[in-house]
């Protein structure tokens, strides 16, 4: 990477914490956000539990105006630039002076699946002519980007990433390939998704869900033997990414810098985590290489899993061929046995997480972890966080469907 890229706000909303400091809180202290469902009904379902944002009130954040036509994904991406943009001390609406040099770029994957459905619904229900023309815009995956740029007034680049679990470290990526490549100061970058009752039950369908499937738990515990399926959550996670002389020249508190990124896409994934992980230990390996960081600078490795028994299993082999001999004395945890899996939210909550981590000295723990498996047999820092000095991670976000993408991030010296 040409420029030095850092990180000086962070918007964190999800089910454990609503802004940074809450979050942050709640990570430190092993606090679930798995709860009984509210959003919907599931008494005809035999799982109950999911990471919702319960306390989610978008006027506290945002004001009374504007909202009335925006679905639950855009209020949320809202929420997170908001409060993203007031934790870097940016003023917002940005200036006209200011807005072409600022860039949009976000992750999100079923973002739209609950307006696309309410959408055909209505139509289905009344006639196409009695549709409300106004809920159309919400149905297009790109309208919770979009909004940002519109209420902000962001007059630069807006981009949407969806590459499912990876869409909010490729959207981190892709905001600093942009910076490189053109004069943009500062970018809004992170993901979104939230939970609603048509992906819910699609994954309950397949059997997807812990729990969904005759004789299994309903728990949610990452690299831990009784995993059987994952938990799903929702959130939104937006930093400021910022040039750093840019950031330096205005004074701005500096959480972060960014300092590599690898991808590589697994084609033997198909609907399962390829159990070789070639894929996964490429897209580390190239983090690392892009990093110009050998393995025995990684002090912590912020894991994707989420307690499925192919994810987890997988994962630790990845880590296991990246890092060698050095793996048995990284620790590795989830955040998911927290919040639940978040798809396309799920890099950039790690990358929040493991920001407070650089920043209070400590590792995040893996709650819920109990018996453990054989496959799995790294040091996955159960139950409780541990204090200890860290100053660079490594961030991994890895997909069933084959794509793999990791983050390295370090203390800004």
């Amino acid at each position: 990477m040409d420029k030095r890229i850092v990180i000086t706000g962070i918007g964190v909303l999800a089910s454990n914490g609503i802004g940074k400091d809450e979050f942050w809180r709640a990570i430190r202290s092993g606090k679930s956000g798995i709860k009984p469902v509210t959003l919907f009904d599931t008494a005809k379902l035999r799982t109950k539990l999911a990471g919702e944002i319960t306390s989610f009130n978008p006027e506290a954040i945002l004001g009374p105006k504007g909202l009335r036509n925006l679905d639950r994904s855009t209020k949320l991406a809202l929420a997170g630039s908001k409060l993203a943009l007031d934790d870097a001390g940016l003023i917002s609406p940005v200036s006209e002076a200011d807005t072409d040099s600022y860039g949009v770029a976000l992750g999100t994957t079923m973002g739209s699946v609950w307006s696309i459905s309410e959408f055909d619904k209505e139509s289905l229900r009344e006639g196409p002519r009695s549709v409300n023309p106004a809920h159309f815009p919400n149905t297009v995956i790109n309208s919770p980007a979009s909004q940002i740029s519109i209420r902000f007034n962001i007059q630069g680049f807006n981009s949407t990433i969806s590459t499912g679990f990876c869409s909010s470290i490729d959207a981190i990526f892709y905001a600093m390939n942009m910076m490189n490549s053109y004069d943009y100061k500062i970018v809004l970058a992170g993901g979104i998704e939230d939970l609603c009752e048509q992906t819910y039950k699609g994954f309950h369908k397949v059997g997807h869900l812990a729990g969904s499937r005759a004789g299994k738990e309903e728990v949610n515990c990452p690299f831990d033997k009784r995993r059987n399926g994952i938990v799903l959550g929702e959130g939104a996670c937006i930093v400021v990414l910022e040039e750093l002389e840019h950031a330096l020249d205005r004074s701005a508190n500096i959480y972060a810098e960014v300092l590599g990124y690898g991808t590589s896409f697994d084609p033997a994934s198909k609907n399962i985590c390829s159990p070789k992980a070639r894929g996964a230990e490429e897209a580390i390996r190239l983090c690392l290489e892009d990093a110009k960081l050998d393995a025995g600078k990684i002090d912590y490795i912020s894991a994707t899993a989420d307690s499925t028994l192919d994810c987890d299993s997988m994962e630790t082999s990845a880590i296991k061929g990246a890092f060698g001999k050095r793996a048995k004395d990284i620790p590795v945890s989830s955040i998911k046995s927290m919040i639940g899996e978040t798809f396309s939210a799920a890099g950039a909550l790690n990358l929040a997480a493991s920001i407070d981590a650089i920043k209070g000295g400590f590792v995040p723990p893996t709650i819920n972890y109990l018996a453990a498996d054989r496959r799995c047999d790294l040091d996955y820092v159960p139950n409780e966080a541990r204090q200890e000095k860290v100053d660079k991670i490594v961030i991994n976000s890895f997909s069933l469907t084959g794509s793999n993408s990791c983050l390295a991030i370090g203390r800004y010296s």
